[in-house]
């Protein structure tokens, strides 16, 4: 791809920071050098956003992507449905702004399945207002697998050179345990090979997690090692696949933030987003592999506490915007 990709840009929760973070991360001009960013919310929301942070960035309606210009200090907006000039309420849960955000989510993957734009990058919603709000989907993975009809969706977390490609991320403890099967981990490395190779990585190197405590210490604790994941390793390694394991949680990540490995596949939710966020909570950006288009995300929530205040930070959806980007070209991980 020799033009700057154009993205489509969620605004997230109206009634949360997701517009004030999108509009922040395009007073960095630089944005505009890398990237076309069309958003997908409403004009009053987005002007909202700019008085918010006394920014005099011009704000315009257009009807599909093709007509956004997408020059610096002319924000464009795209405003699907009967959500233009609704005033959403600011800093708490809401039915409309859950169900606004949540068609916005829906159009901006429709972009991207009809070839309208080339990836999309969302701010952040807010999964109980998408209930009241009438939305049967859960977040924003189970929108794009009903879209695309893809049967395996798995969420990376990045922040710098820490990877970590998740197994599982929304089941409680007990059912993420019952999920790690050798069978599981098998799809959740090939994918990730699969992906990294079209990143640019010649061999990823891919160390797989442990889920008990020292690794299980030769089955003393658990047996889910032996039993399933060292298995999977093993398949791994005899299908080319540069895969170590099973690694003891509390040492993997140490290394990977050193350089040893390119990616973790850890075993559940907390176990992937925990080291992230200490390594590097305000630069984390969560990518979804397993889809036929590309999405990144900022990785925090829709911050209701501060929300219309202008202090939230922009920093993850410059680096969601910044990877978008560098993906979307062809030019590999690096942000």
């Amino acid at each position: 791809m020799t033009e700057k990709p154009l993205l489509a840009v969620t605004i997230g929760d109206p009634s949360g920071i997701g517009p004030e973070v999108v509009v922040k991360a395009l007073q960095d001009r630089s944005m505009y050098a890398i990237m076309r960013p069309v958003l997908v919310g409403t004009v009053g929301v987005v002007q909202k956003a700019l008085d918010t942070i006394k920014s005099t960035d011009t704000v315009v309606g257009v009807d599909t992507a093709a007509d956004a210009k997408c020059e610096a200090g002319t924000i464009e907006v795209i405003s699907p449905g009967d959500w233009k000039d609704i005033e959403f309420p600011v800093g708490k849960h809401d039915a409309g702004s859950g169900a606004a955000s949540h068609l916005w989510v829906e159009e901006a993957a429709k972009m991207c399945i009809a070839a309208d734009v080339e990836g999309m990058v969302t701010a952040p919603v807010n999964k109980e207002s998408w209930f009241i709000g009438g939305s049967k989907d859960t977040g924003h993975m189970e929108v794009f697998k009903r879209l695309t009809g893809s049967s395996y969706v798995a969420t990376m977390l990045v922040s710098g050179p820490m990877r970590c490609m998740h197994l599982s991320t929304h089941k409680s403890l007990g059912d993420a345990v019952k999920y790690v099967t050798t069978e599981n981990i098998m799809t959740a490395t090939r994918l990730t090979q699969k992906m990294f190779k079209e990143w640019g990585f010649d061999n990823p190197r891919i160390a797989i997690a442990a889920l008990n405590p020292h690794a299980s210490d030769n089955g003393l604790i658990g047996s889910e090692e032996a039993d399933e994941i060292a298995p999977a390793v093993a398949q791994a390694i005899a299908e080319g696949i540069d895969a170590s394991g099973p690694h003891p949680a509390d040492t993997v990540f140490n290394n990977a933030s050193a350089g040893k490995y390119d990616v973790v596949v850890v075993m559940y939710h907390d176990q992937g987003h925990i080291p992230i966020k200490v390594y590097g909570v305000e630069e984390s950006v969560t990518v979804n592999l397993g889809l036929p288009f590309l999405r990144t995300s900022v990785d925090h929530g829709t911050a209701f506490d501060i929300a219309g205040m202008g202090i939230a930070n922009e920093v993850s959806m410059i680096e969601a915007l910044k990877l978008g980007a560098s993906l979307t070209s062809k030019k590999g991980l690096s942000t």
